[in-house]
């Protein structure tokens, strides 16, 4: 990865951190007993978002919550983003597979996808600078395996200065470090669909004051929808350890992944999410067996292959240290590092349209082409040109450098009526990457679909294999492209705390300056012979490569200052009253590109940066068995933007109130917990598209809510988890809308003997259809559109030991 960030600014902090004299002790931030918490548990010490260690979720005026390891098996979850669906106020659309989610807080938009006003964390270090790069969705690179203790989300301001680039919030995996001597192995396989998988974890004691921990995954198979191949196949291993002394730790740790996973993108269905003939919307998939590899130039324009059944396809190899020491005059000193090398592929099939045969046949061939088969069963033979068929492109993307490198220490002192901490964050993140696409026609069918040739009226080929273009002609041939940029960041933060009898007031400020260089080229069209046969064929008049010669330019900088002041006044040990102030920002990357990016390299100050304004009041309270963690937002935003799947820049003005209640209750051996979040958002400026102002946002519901159920018998627990939301848009247009839906899912699990328990888990227990979005704001006249469904019914059994 090549690297203009100042490798010597964070060695130098690293070597600041082990130079200064460790004199008292100091407390980790995170326990294994403050780790098995469940609920609404506001007695569990922050860590996620929060700059003082050791307060409480009572004492504190940020709103965060948890799901502990219990919780997220209750939910039985098919991804990692279907465990965020459990987390309150957070939208999280986990349709497209293992990764590529669409990840929305608190009424802020994602116009384009990904989880553009928050961020993915692992261990309290984000995966990537920018959650939404295109194609490179921070969740792609991200898994939930047996390592993980606790999920933790902040919602609203106080992440703006908690966290570069996260106004809206911050999601954190945390991990495992071995406190209790042990581990566990457990393997799970798909009842009714097709899936294996083996989840590890061990750690303990080392030596005197060390401890480790190790674990990972190991998976393959179909998945739940089949693409005709094996889909799913690879894993991770993830491992620390940690040294204590008397004032302190040292941790260092390393994460290897290497996984392929299918891709769902939109399938044609009707749009009130009816099947259409031959495609189970619920269960089917656009790959297909009959689609497995594509032809095409690549970066460097030459001739090579890309693997369709590489699907989302991260390659990860982390490692870094965290520590944390008390030193003298009662200063203490955190510094987390890490270096991670990213790179991988995303390749699967997206439908540009679905139509007649005899209409996408004349588009490409002229009046009298016909469609026939080219492989499967039938090949050979004509296809009934009245039937509808699938023009698709091949999203092919080589990721060729994500990597990234992240170094953040703070200071903290007590003094006599103030808190005090400064910090300074470092980052640098690559985005380098090419767009590799090509067109082919396919059948309509869920169940491995077959090619189709395109066949002039006078014989004339016009395909090859069902590939009837090197490039996207039906899209103007606008999306063989190539980035080469790098991102770096700066961020100094301060945050002033003080107690005032009982109320608690703190003030961060946080100033974020970065700059982006590097080059990117786009499309050039030529002749090129890509079977190497000796004859240019139709196909191959024009074929897509990269204007490598003629590249442009990325030479800009941004910055911005976010700030949050919140108060939290404790009423008795049982209540607190808080409120907070928050403006935050989010720097836009790849996305401006192609469009936002002038001659010089430069872009306008307001394309830069989208800032975010924040307004939240709430009250945290309890009685015996329950608790009620509730509130009140205003949001106001701003989002540059451009959409891949519909070639659009956006630049629009939103607005957001809504209402956020977590609730949990437990009585013997029977605890609930759940959330509901009501959220008013509307369109209020666009720059672009007026018409569009005052509307709702794509895909915002009214209600979007939550329930966690567990019963805990003699030999075991049963469990219900749902998930809902009422009726939305499909578009900004608000026309097409989508029905509300509630998902359930069911887990049991019955112990064998102290060390060996049996699970059922169920996924979508009713088999709901759920549509979470579309490419279409209309219906069109044969009432089929494109979109995503949550997966139907999928069940597994896993046999768990431990040891």
């Amino acid at each position: 990865m090549k690297k203009r960030f100042t490798y010597s600014a964070t060695a130098s902090a690293v070597a600041l951190l082990f130079a200064l004299p460790i004199t008292s002790v100091a407390q980790e931030a995170q326990t294994e007993e403050e780790a098995k918490s469940s609920g609404v548990d506001f007695e569990r010490v922050l860590v996620t978002g929060s700059f003082k260690r050791n307060r409480t979720v009572m004492q504190s005026s940020v709103s965060v919550s948890a799901l502990n390891e219990d919780d997220i098996k209750v939910t039985a979850p098919r991804s990692t983003a279907e465990i965020f669906r459990s987390l309150p106020g957070v939208r999280s659309e986990s349709t497209g597979g293992e990764g590529n989610a669409n990840i929305a807080i608190r009424g802020l938009p994602v116009a384009s996808g990904g989880a553009k006003f928050l961020t993915l964390q692992e261990d309290g270090l984000p995966i990537l600078q920018f959650g939404d790069i295109a194609f490179g969705n921070a969740d792609i690179f991200l898994r939930a395996d047996a390592t993980v203790s606790r999920v933790d989300v902040v919602r609203g301001g106080s992440a703006s200065t908690a966290a570069s680039n996260s106004p809206g919030g911050v999601i954190n995996l945390i991990s495992k470090t071995g406190e209790e001597n042990g581990g566990s192995v457990a393997a799970t396989v798909g009842l009714d669909y097709d899936t294996f998988r083996t989840d590890f974890e061990y750690g303990g004691e080392l030596g005197k004051d060390m401890r480790f921990h190790v674990g990972g995954f190991l998976h393959q198979g179909a998945g739940p929808r089949d693409p005709g191949y094996k889909g799913n196949n690879g894993g991770q291993i993830k491992a620390n350890v940690t040294k204590e002394f008397d004032s302190g730790y040292v941790r260092a740790y390393f994460k290897y992944l290497d996984d392929r996973s299918v891709s769902y993108m939109p399938m044609p269905m009707y749009a009130n999410g009816d099947s259409v003939a031959g495609y189970n919307a619920k269960q089917d998939t656009l790959q297909s067996a009959y689609l497995l590899s594509t032809l095409r130039l690549n970066g460097e324009n030459q001739i090579s292959r890309g693997d369709i059944r590489d699907g989302m396809h991260p390659q990860v190899s982390s490692i870094g240290f965290e520590a944390a020491f008390d030193l003298t005059d009662g200063w203490d000193v955190q510094n987390r590092f890490r270096f991670s090398d990213v790179s991988g592929r995303f390749n699967t099939p997206f439908p540009a349209e679905i139509a007649s045969g005899n209409s996408v046949a004349q588009s490409i061939g002229g009046d009298g082409a016909q469609l026939v088969y080219a492989n499967g069963p039938d090949a050979g033979s004509s296809f009934n040109g009245t039937g509808n068929v699938i023009r698709m492109h091949t999203f092919d993307v080589e990721m060729e450098d994500f990597g990234s490198l992240v170094n953040d220490l703070r200071l903290s002192k007590s003094f006599e009526k103030v808190d005090v901490t400064v910090g300074y964050y470092l980052a640098s993140q690559a985005i380098r990457m090419s767009w590799l696409w090509n067109s082919y026609v396919s059948e309509l069918k869920g169940d491995n679909a077959a090619l189709l040739n395109v066949v002039g009226a006078d014989g004339t080929e016009y395909s090859e294999n069902g590939l009837y273009a090197y490039g996207v002609p039906y899209w103007g041939n606008c999306c063989q492209r190539n980035y080469d940029t790098e991102y770096d960041i700066a961020a100094p933060y301060v945050e002033l705390s003080t107690q005032l009898g009982d109320v608690n007031v703190d003030l961060s400020v946080r100033h974020d300056s970065g700059d982006a260089s590097g080059f990117y080229s786009g499309a050039a069209q030529s002749a090129v012979d890509m079977n190497r046969d000796g004859v240019i064929s139709v196909a191959e008049q024009s074929v897509s490569g990269l204007d490598l010669a003629n590249p442009s330019l990325v030479n800009y900088d941004w910055s911005y200052t976010s700030y949050s002041l919140g108060a939290n006044y404790q009423l008795e040990k049982d209540t607190a009253l808080f409120a907070r102030l928050s403006r935050g920002g989010r720097a836009n990357a790849d996305r401006l590109l192609f469009g936002k990016v002038r001659a010089d390299g430069t872009v306008a100050k307001e394309d830069a940066v989208d800032m975010v304004d924040q307004l939240e009041a709430g009250v945290k309270w309890r009685r015996d068995n329950l608790s009620l963690f509730a509130t009140l937002f205003h949001a106001k935003t701003e989002e540059q933007n451009f959409e891949a799947t519909s070639q659009k820049f956006f630049d629009r003005q939103y607005k957001a109130t809504g209402l956020e209640l977590e609730s949990s209750y437990t009585a013997d051996n029977f605890d609930l917990r759940g959330s509901v979040t009501w959220t008013d958002a509307s369109i209020s400026k666009d720059a672009l598209s007026p018409d569009l102002e005052g509307n709702t946002p794509r895909r915002q519901a009214d209600f979007i809510y939550s329930l966690i159920g567990r019963y805990y018998l003699g030999e075991g627990q049963v469990g219900l988890s749902l998930v809902g939301t009422t009726d939305s848009y499909a578009q900004d247009n608000n026309d097409l809308k989508f029905d509300g839906y509630t998902q359930v899912n069911a887990f049991a699990v019955y112990n064998l003997s102290p060390a060996m328990t049996v699970s059922l888990n169920v996924n979508n227990l009713f088999d709901t259809v759920g549509l979470t979005e579309a490419e279409e704001g209309s219906a069109s006249a044969s009432d089929i559109i494109r979109a995503r469904t949550i997966n139907g019914r999928t069940s597994s059994l896993t046999v768990t030991y431990k040891f």
